[in-house]
């Protein structure tokens, strides 16, 4: 049975979950922590359920990107809004081939399916490395003392590289100027975030901004990226968790989500009008504060 207490702590996380998604300050780091700090165990939030439900609640925060940024990832139009011109330098004589260059043109965006094939690039390092390595992290990984390494590791990278960063203009500022070695290279930081702590944000915007892309793209690119690595993490916690869900777990599994998504919303919007006129250097010292506080937390608490 849950509580009055167990249903704030689930709109608790889902708030922590809107925020700190979007912020480079590890979201699943936050999760295990307040997970960590409030305890709260029985029939409906049970270990088997919050170990998924910490996963599955970032499903709310990808629809707060899809809706803020339909236009710009909906790579599809009508035909009417055909292009005079073919997207095509010539028409291919292979008639399978050419039916699609047909369709292409008839009822495509082909620079928003260009960069969808560039975010598909940048998700394969992760899932190449991550679905193996899937049980293991959680088994290993998954606790306050990791947590607080990697926000502290990644908060001194973050002041580092911007000041490295502060000599340097970017040399790509649109998707379209980011090469398909750019879009694999961020792929690879994006591995570092299967270490809870470490902030996939965190890492993809830090990749970014070391190969060269503004610290706008860089973000708005990591969005992107999260819609399709978020939701793939998604569907496989909840095909671990075997879709057992009681009534209950399921009712507390969508109010998460809901209150992530309305929270990514504010949050989205605050991180891109935030770093028009600041850097990141504030959110490396907010990560070393916290990770010293969770290591001693860590230490008293033994």
């Amino acid at each position: 049975m849950t509580s009055i207490l167990d249903w704030l702590k689930i709109l608790v996380l889902g708030i922590v979950e809107g925020i700190t998604e979007w912020l480079p300050i590890s979201s699943t780091g936050h999760m295990i922590l307040v997970d960590a700090l409030w305890k709260s165990e029985n029939s409906v939030l049970t270990p088997e359920f919050m170990e998924m439900f910490t996963v599955v609640i970032q499903f709310g925060a990808i629809l707060a990107v899809i809706v803020l940024y339909f236009k710009k990832l909906w790579p599809f139009h009508t035909k009417k809004l055909r292009r005079k011109r073919s997207w095509f330098a010539e028409h291919s004589e292979v008639r399978a081939i050419g039916a699609v260059q047909d369709f292409c043109d008839s009822y495509c965006y082909m620079d928003k399916i260009v960069m969808w094939l560039k975010i598909l690039v940048s998700c394969l390092p992760a899932i190449l490395i991550g679905l193996p390595l899937d049980d293991w992290l959680d088994e290993h990984l998954y606790t306050p003392v990791i947590v607080a390494i990697m926000l502290i590791v990644y908060g001194v990278a973050f002041l580092f590289i911007e000041q490295y960063n502060k000599k340097r203009a970017p040399r790509i500022n649109t998707i379209a100027e980011l090469k398909w070695t750019d879009a694999a290279l961020i792929g690879l930081f994006q591995v570092l975030a299967l270490i809870p702590g470490t902030s996939r944000s965190g890492a993809t915007i830090l990749g970014g901004i070391l190969i060269g892309a503004s610290r706008s793209l860089a973000a708005e690119y990591t969005f992107f990226l999260a819609v399709p690595v978020m939701f793939g993490a998604s569907l496989l916690k909840i095909v671990k968790f075997g879709f057992a869900f009681t009534g209950t777990q399921l009712l507390v599994l969508l109010l998460g989500m809901a209150v992530a998504f309305a929270v990514s919303i504010v949050a989205i919007k605050f991180l891109i009008g935030y770093i028009k006129k600041h850097s990141f250097s504030a959110f490396g010292w907010y990560r070393i504060g916290l990770g010293l506080i969770v290591l001693l937390y860590a230490l008293l608490s033994k």
